[in-house]
């Protein structure tokens, strides 16, 4: 027997103005997985001709990739991000293996180290590919706690799970929840990779690890991705953070955040109080300096500049730059790039609309 099915997972774009790893937005890019999966007792040279293919792979997965990430992800089942998270769930459930043979074409327009969520992608698609592949029925929400487990920044896990506009927050974890080997933590890949068969079952993770809500969202606004030439580690981006705020930043921060996600539900669009309500002083001033020609752009770029414009923010950790807007979208994606290159640095421009479905899994 053969089963055929596809998974999809968008992009997304994390820390939405004040609203640092609060807010986030699934944005329509998506990662797809295109999976065959065939019951190894069907047909036992199948099985050993699938071994063969994949160079030993340990669990008879042949993965290929077109995309981001072609030339340099791992393609070993024991070392590539979504099939060792997908492991990860199976050993969860009392399932040690994929079912030899299994086929995975990973296609990935998501660029990597851009702060589009490519990691948050990589794992909420392989939580869904445990599930299916171990028909675990597992729903939405309980798969957002594995995908928690491996990556804590909600804001991206919950828009690329859930899809649209999305404010969460992660429940604490105690220590014991999370020193196991087996987890295969996204956030420290390569070194300490975890995700460790040990030959335990992994405990299950705890429910509810994170909540979350759905905003609304006016659908004539677009997300402008404006998105450079270089990748930025997460880990670069959180250490030039200070280690404590003061209280008028942390005001500064909360007054616009009980703005903002009520503004950017309302037709139409109020742009001055948007762009108000997405400053910040939690990140973006410790950030931009890390993003060539960002602080011209934040200094310049406005709606009475540019009719249409909303606000701009970076994405996630950067250095992607993300501006909302509801019209003139190629004008304000050239004026960001013709900043950016003066600094240097190439850059390219992807205008999407709002992912409002999240994640999909389609039988074939």
């Amino acid at each position: 027997m053969v089963r055929k099915f596809d998974i999809s997972v968008p992009a997304s774009s994390a820390n939405i103005g004040p609203g640092f790893d609060v807010l986030g937005l699934a944005l329509a890019s998506y990662l797809e997985l295109q999976v065959v999966v065939e019951d190894e007792s069907s047909n036992e040279d199948k099985v050993s001709s699938a071994q063969g293919e994949t160079g030993q792979d340990p669990h008879g997965v042949t993965l290929t990739y077109s995309g981001e990430g072609e030339a340099s992800v791992p393609k070993n089942s024991d070392q590539n991000l979504i099939t060792r998270t997908a492991l990860y769930v199976l050993r969860c459930n009392g399932l040690r293996t994929f079912p030899h043979p299994t086929r995975i074409h990973v296609v990935n327009p998501i660029p990597l180290g851009r702060g589009m969520g490519s990691s948050g992608a990589a794992v909420v698609g392989g939580v869904i590919l445990g599930n299916e592949i171990g028909q675990l029925g597992l729903s939405k929400q309980r798969m957002l706690d594995y995908c928690l487990m491996i990556e804590r920044h909600p804001d991206n896990i919950t828009a690329a799970m859930m899809g649209g506009f999305v404010g969460s927050y992660l429940r604490e974890l105690s220590a014991e929840d999370t020193a196991r080997k087996e987890i295969p933590l996204s956030e420290v890949l390569p070194e300490p990779a975890g995700g460790i068969d040990t030959g335990l079952v992994p405990p299950a993770p705890p429910m509810d690890i994170g909540h979350h809500i759905k905003y609304d969202w006016t659908p004539e606004i677009k997300c402008v991705c404006i998105i450079p030439d270089f990748e930025l580690a997460t880990a670069k981006a959180r250490g030039v953070l200070p280690g404590s705020y003061t209280a008028s930043q942390v005001i500064f921060n909360l007054q616009r955040l009980a703005v903002l996600t009520t503004a950017l539900t309302r037709s139409p669009p109020d742009a001055g109080l948007i762009f108000e309500a997405m400053q910040d002083k939690i990140h973006q001033p410790f950030r931009k300096n890390l993003i060539p020609g960002l602080s011209d752009v934040l200094a310049n770029i406005t709606p009475s500049t540019h009719p249409g414009l909303l606000g701009i923010c970076i994405s996630g950790a950067g250095p992607t730059i993300l501006a909302l807007a509801t019209d003139n979208f190629d004008s304000i994606a050239t004026e960001i790039m013709a900043r950016i290159n003066q600094e240097g640095v190439s850059c390219k421009a992807r205008v999407l609309d709002l992912a409002y479905e999240g994640s999909q899994v389609v039988e074939k």
